[in-house]
């Protein structure tokens, strides 16, 4: 019985795990929840999983619903030491990092210094403490990958010798604007940007996936996860996305991981590894899907792809940088503050404003916090360009 802590319940990837940990309840007990606001879904979840230890990051909604859990003797907490202890309970074997953003980031770290497992699919942790996380990381052992381009790599490269290992090639949808003009996607709805043709995400990721940001910190979390330099790291797009990523080996033979667009079977890949059981998913038809294609990405088009790959190859904090001034400036681009294009603009001028720092956890926080301040500046206007 693994005992799980769900960090990102009430979001898409959180959801999609409990259906999964649903499916075998004579392997997982959920022991605590986590999410960001959304206190009645928590809520429900904590009830039917008959889960004691809940947490809710923002303060109006922990004050808000506080008294309904309590009225279910469940014990509600806010504050990132209480998100840290919750990882820490001595009952917990696991725990899925799915909050986007960098609140992941102490939980991740102390979790693993305490011999517990991570199932990663927050990407944004790796990105900004890569150089952190990786000397206590053991991959397959203390740490899997959920994402389904890093699972699929990690299937890619299991039992081979990586030093043998020639290209890992990262596929991509491509996004809602894959086919836009420059002049076209200036002018981009939010409801456009959130409508991603393939996969049902969260927000801030399916912004990250018009952006194309989203696949620089797949790249950037790739680096640190296999060990390979990024000159060795390939994004290609493919519409389709039934190819999760393939790794090309040093003779030429190319292996890759297939399947529907459904995050149900990476979680459960990574929850019961290194296990495969029997579900009852949507099986992939080749016949049914008929062409599969691929292109190379537009780096011009899409910025934020060539700022992510410059800043990880840059490496110090600026991989900690683009993620926070990203973060900034997504949720800018939702509340309807800032135009699409202006998102990865932004983003490199922070970038600009940044030079190498001795690398440790403290400078990595403050270089999240000082990137969040002056990407806010940047919006509002109060910092020259």
């Amino acid at each position: 019985m693994k005992r799980i802590v769900i960090l990102g319940s009430t979001g898409s990837i959180g959801r999609q795990a409990l259906e999964v940990i649903k499916l075998y309840p004579e392997r997982f007990a959920v022991v605590a929840l986590a999410a960001a606001k959304n206190g009645s879904l928590l809520l429900e979840q904590c009830i039917e999983f008959n889960v004691k230890y809940a947490f809710l990051a923002d303060k109006d909604s922990f004050k808000q619903y506080y008294d309904d859990f309590k009225n279910y003797g469940i014990n509600l907490t806010n504050g990132s030491k209480e998100l840290v202890n919750m990882v820490l309970l001595p009952d917990v074997d696991g725990i899925l990092t799915a909050i986007p953003g960098t609140i992941c980031l102490l939980p991740t770290i102390e979790a693993l210094k305490a011999g517990k497992v991570i199932y990663l699919a927050n990407k944004e942790t790796m990105v900004a403490a890569g150089e952190i996380i990786t000397p206590l990381m053991r991959l397959g052992e203390n740490l899997l990958p959920v994402d389904s381009e890093h699972s699929a790599l990690f299937q890619a490269l299991k039992g081979e010798i990586i030093s043998q290992v020639e290209k890992l090639i990262i596929t991509a949808s491509g996004g809602p604007f894959r086919e836009y003009t420059v002049e076209q996607l200036q002018n981009v709805s939010i409801s456009q940007a959130l409508n991603h043709p393939r996969w049902k995400m969260g927000s801030k990721i399916t912004i990250d996936s018009a952006t194309l940001m989203n696949k620089g910190l797949e790249i950037i979390e790739a680096h640190y996860l296999f060990q390979i330099p990024y000159e060795k790291i390939e994004p290609v797009i493919h519409p389709q996305s039934i190819v999760h990523s393939l790794v090309e080996y040093c003779d030429g033979s190319v292996i890759a991981q297939l399947g529907l667009p459904d995050m149900r079977l990476p979680i459960q890949y990574a929850l019961t590894y290194p296990e495969r059981l029997k579900n009852t998913f949507p099986r992939l038809s080749l016949a049914e899907i008929g062409t599969l294609t691929f292109e190379k990405p537009d780096y011009e088009r899409f910025m934020a792809l060539k700022l992510a790959i410059q800043a990880g190859k840059a490496g110090n904090i600026y991989p900690t940088v683009l993620n926070a001034a990203n973060e900034v400036a997504v949720e800018a681009f939702l509340t309807g503050k800032i135009k699409f294009l202006e998102i990865a603009q932004i983003v490199e001028k922070v970038l600009n404003c940044f030079s190498p720092v001795k690398i440790d956890l403290e400078t990595i926080l403050e270089a999240d916090r000082r990137a969040r301040e002056i990407t806010k500046q940047f919006i509002g206007g109060g910092h020259r360009w």
